[in-house]
């Protein structure tokens, strides 16, 4: 029974039923989203009233969108967990049949309702069937395997800092530059102190319907977070029944145990006028050691042409390194020895390879129909999500600016057991104080509630306020503390409060200190006396957003006064803003009194107030050589209150000359404000990856650059680079974080395509576009690589001004705080194929791909720099991004009866490594330079009884290694290649509906 059907035999209203709201129920452990609910529905398609267009009833079963469908396809209103054998074949039919039809739809990059194959925008469509069949317990991990998804995002295998976020980005612009919406409006975001973006893992799988990428800028239409294109996520609605998902997988080696318990119910009340829905999410990974992968268990830490120059390790042990004119160690009894390689520090034996976690989502939904002038809604999301890393034991080094602390640990020359007869520098592995063990819980809530209906004469409204915020605590144990550190091994700094002071040696400087035990910097801490120079921080944040927002709408304002014209449709809107985050580390880090990084005390926002209009035009339908001719306009102008105003625009053109073809292009340009996180963001030292250009070994690697390495590192530091060895190892201290002064960035996009949907090959669509961004001053943070080598190299000598050594040479920090960089450029080409076939009544076919082809992608470091072409490289080491030529995911899914069997598989070019300037090559000195080609390949059984489904899937069914880079890590690249961190895995799930 339709809408209009049902209010003329409505019931007078029972005022008692206003006060059902969303509800939230905790759930118990999950693992698999078997079954998706019958009659659902956006919020956008209950709102519109439209007299030629039905809304299905809760009986009514449609299709599901596919990936790489027409971006105008029918928008799916059921998907059935449990289907019968002659369902299975009814279901198939009738998504033929929809195939052809032109119900009008509302699809992301437009808030005007079109018909098929009529919107100028790219948008892939994926459906919750297609999330499901992978296993994932998150909606970042399956996005992941989309070739248009960057590799600059955050995701479980980031277990430095990483906090157990899953951040996605698009098009390798990165996570601050797509913006991520659930059923078309704003989320809380993650609120941490590294960088805000929308944590995935605060979505609960099972809740969503279906996935729309906007694969195009999107900031004239959505505000300035669009900048590469919108990933908007539909949330299942007007839920009658309920349903229980389990799921549980282990990998073939035992560990990263991961279970997951979901369970939904939903409720019509007044004669289906009003829904209660109430989902929620439990999930837990084991995580995964990297001792316990045979290809992560030695880190690497350089890469030389010369198997047997190759370091492991860290040169920082738990015996310590004592650098003079010679390195020693100790024999951690109060006496030097010499240095031996045999002591280098495996650090990967105590890190994790893939975090820790548990995640419990709650999710409430409700709406009523007063009449067709007035529908309310709501909808809650709560998540409570923690995460444990673990990482090796803390080094003691010297105090991180802006400590007053000494800088440098300083043997004196009169110290006992140092032997050496000159002042030597300490580097110490403290394993006395035990791993670093990192946990962190964060809370998000996201609540929006609002108001959709019918005006008059056709034109529609929709009226909403969202509060969305997130509040973080960090714990990390180990961490010393670095004045009772240097009280217990008798040295003080011969001039207090002067960081660069030298050291001298107190036999009695525990004297008058409880629980202070006298000790020696060359040996072992006594467990008393870890104790007391141990330290446990505890860190805290939050992110705070309101966002309102009220539109009006009409898809038929006039129709063209000639044949074959069509209808203007206008969208107008308004948008108010606000958002604040602040962040609390603990009192001694802030003072710089630990022996991990410094991090101040940092809090600011923003608001912005805009409005927006669109308008589309169908100048021509159903006319010989125009089945349609349309054009789209939109535009946004924004005042800041930290920036001024800004206006921009996006115009678009769609042309289907018939049925079975459409061509279609866009022009749009961009502003991006910074980023809350960008701007007021704490001031952190990160041990990043690289290496330092005057060390013995890497000198060696510049090629024809060499030269003017040995110069420059002579020069400027007086190092002589034939026997200098870095300390750091391949890692080196590096500030990072925020920077009030960021100016908004600015860009421009245009995309051009067509689709092809033939009318006489049944259930076969396909598209292919070429795409192309950029966008000036970038807001980033310069590699620390590209720092030194700009420094030390001569190609950007102001690099030098950011980087700062000690007096005996080694490097004490560099600076990378973010800034206004120079101008970024990508283009590339898509094509998405989606074909599906029967050749029996019970069986059939789906083959479905997704095709991109990387044309271009350079990036210029320094405003007015040259630009540096990344096409088909990955950085070396770390911070960057790894750009393949070609990337590739195809599913083959075959039908019988009620069983059926998905093969997926994932496809990623090789890349040349390249050190954030410079492709590395062999004859530059270096080992290995580039990765091969990666294949991924998943095998998914799965069968329906009654309301029962049954999944087995075999995930990295051939169990294929990441391939192997230097990243002083993992050896291997964890934002490109986490996929096949876990190895072979096997899922198993059942679930049910009632």
């Amino acid at each position: 029974m339709s809408h209009r059907d049902r209010r003329k035999k409505r019931l007078p209203l029972s005022f008692s039923l206003l006060y059902a709201l969303p509800v939230m129920a905790a759930a118990a452990p999950v693992v698999a989203d078997a079954a998706t609910s019958k009659a659902t529905s956006s919020h956008a398609t209950r709102a519109v009233h439209s007299k030629s267009v039905k809304k299905a009833s809760v009986a009514r079963t449609a299709t599901t969108p596919r990936a790489g469908a027409p971006i105008s396809g029918v928008t799916p209103t059921v998907v059935q967990s449990a289907p019968v054998a002659s369902s299975t074949i009814k279901r198939a039919r009738a998504t033929d049949t929809a195939d052809g039809g032109t119900e009008s739809v509302l699809v992301t990059g437009s808030f005007l309702r079109q018909g098929r194959n009529t919107s100028p925008n790219p948008v892939q469509i994926i459906s919750a069937k297609d999330i499901q069949q992978t296993g994932i317990t998150n909606v970042g991990d399956f996005l992941q395997r989309m070739p248009s998804i960057g590799s600059s995002g955050r995701g479980n295998a980031d277990t430095n800092g990483g906090a157990g976020i899953s951040c996605t980005d698009l098009r390798n612009l990165g996570a601050s530059r797509v913006l991520v919406l659930v059923d078309g409006k704003r989320l809380t975001q993650s609120g941490d102190s590294v960088a805000s973006c929308v944590d995935m893992n605060t979505i609960p799988v099972m809740a969503v319907q279906s996935i729309e990428i906007l694969k195009d800028g999107g900031s004239e239409l959505y505000g300035a977070d669009a900048v590469s294109g919108v990933i908007n996520i539909k949330l299942k609605h007007n839920i009658n029944t309920g349903g229980v998902n389990l799921r549980g997988n282990i990998t073939q080696r035992g560990d990263n145990r991961t279970g997951l318990i979901s369970a939904y119910k939903g409720f019509n009340f007044d004669h289906d006028r009003g829904n209660i829905t109430v989902m929620g999410q439990y999930d837990t990974q084991g995580g995964v050691m990297m001792k316990d992968r045979a290809w992560s268990r030695y880190p690497q830490a350089n890469n030389p042409a010369n198997p047997a120059s190759v370091s492991y390790g860290s040169i920082i042990s738990s015996k310590g390194t004592y650098f003079g004119s010679d390195t020693y160690n100790s024999n951690n009894q109060g006496s030097l020895i010499p240095y031996s390689k045999d002591n280098r520090y495996n650090y990967n034996k105590d890190s994790s390879l893939l975090n820790q976690t548990q995640n419990a989502s709650l999710m409430g939904d409700a709406h009523y129909d007063f009449d067709k002038h007035f529908t309310l809604y709501s909808n809650v999301m709560y998540s409570h999500k923690t995460s444990w890393t673990q990482m090796a034991p803390m080094p003691a080094m010297g105090s991180v600016p802006p400590s007053s602390l000494p800088s440098a640990i300083m043997i004196p020359t009169d110290y006992p057991g140092n032997t050496s007869g000159e002042e030597l520098q300490m580097y110490r592995r403290m394993s006395e104080f035990g791993n670093r063990k990192t946990e962190t819980a964060i809370d998000s809530l996201t609540a929006k509630v609002g108001a959709s209906g019918e005006i008059a004469a056709g034109w529609m409204y929709d009226a909403s306020f969202t509060y969305g915020s997130t509040m973080a605590s960090f714990q990390t144990s180990g961490v010393g503390d670095y004045a009772k550190l240097l009280r217990e091994w008798g040295l003080d700094a011969a001039t207090p409060g002067d960081s660069t002071s030298d050291m001298v040696y107190n036999p009695n400087s525990c004297v008058g200190y409880a629980g202070c035990v006298q000790s020696s910097a060359l040996g072992a801490l006594s467990p008393d006396a870890a104790r007391y120079a141990n330290y446990t921080e505890h860190d805290n944040s939050q992110y705070t957003m309101r966002d309102t927002n009220m539109r009006i709408h009409n898809d038929h304002v006039v129709k063209m006064p000639y044949k074959g014209g069509g209808d203007l449709g206008i969208a107008l809107g308004m948008e108010h803003r606000s958002e604040q985050f602040s962040y609390h580390p603990d009192p001694l880090i802030q003072n710089g009194g630990s022996l991990t990084n410094t991090v101040a005390a940092t809090g600011g926002g923003f608001n912005v107030s805009e409005a927006y209009i669109q308008g589309n035009l169908t100048l021509l339908k159903n006319v010989p050589f125009a089945k349609n001719l349309s054009i789209d306009g939109q535009g946004r102008y924004s005042t800041y209150n930290t920036f001024g105003s800004t206006y921009n625009w996006k115009a678009g053109i769609n042309w289907a000359p018939t049925r079975d073809v459409a061509f279609r292009g866009t022009l749009g340009t961009s502003f991006r404000q910074p980023s809350v996180s960008e701007m007021y963001g704490g001031t952190v030292m990160s041990y990043n990856g690289a290496n330092d250009p005057c060390d013995m070994t890497q000198v060696t690697t510049y090629g024809g650059r060499q030269a003017s390495v040995v110069a420059n590192c002579m020069n400027k530091a007086n190092i002589n680079t034939s026997t200098f060895q870095q300390s750091g190892s391949g890692q080196v201290a590096t500030l990072v974080g925020g920077n009030a002064k960021l100016r908004p960035e600015v860009g421009r996009t245009y995309t051009f395509g067509a689709t092809f949907t033939p009318h006489w090959i049944r259930g076969l669509s396909t598209s292919a576009e070429f795409w192309h961004y950029r966008v000036s001053d970038t807001i980033s943070a310069l590699s620390t690589q590209y720092v030194l080598d700009g420094c030390y190299t001569g190609s950007s000598p102001d690099m030098c001004n950011y980087v700062n050594r000690l007096g005996n040479g080694q490097i004490n920090s560099v600076s990378a705080l973010n800034a206004n960089l120079g101008a970024m450029t990508t283009s590339g080409v898509d094509w998405d194929l989606s074909y599906r076939f029967r050749v029996s009544d019970a069986d059939w076919f789906m083959v479905e791909n997704n095709f991109q082809r990387l044309v271009s992608y350079k990036q210029q470091m320094i405003p007015g720099g040259p630009h540096y072409n990344f096409l088909g490289s990955i950085t070396y080491q770390s911070q960057g991004t790894s750009n393949p030529t070609v990337r590739d995911y195809a599913t083959l899914t075959w039908h019988h009866n009620n069983f059926s069997v998905t093969y997926m598989m994932q496809y990623m070019s090789g890349m040349h490594w390249n050190d954030g300037t410079y492709t590395i090559h062999k004859s530059d000195g270096y080992g290995r330079v580039k990765t091969p080609s990666m294949v991924m390949q998943d095998l998914t059984f799965n069968y329906n009884l009654k309301r029962w489904n049954f999944q087995f899937e075999i995930q990295n069914l051939t169990d294929k290694q990441p391939p192997f880079l230097v990243n002083t890590s993992s050896n291997s690249n964890d934002s490109t290649y986490s996929g096949w961190y876990a190895g072979r895995t096997f899922l198993l799930q059942a679930g049910m509906t009632f």
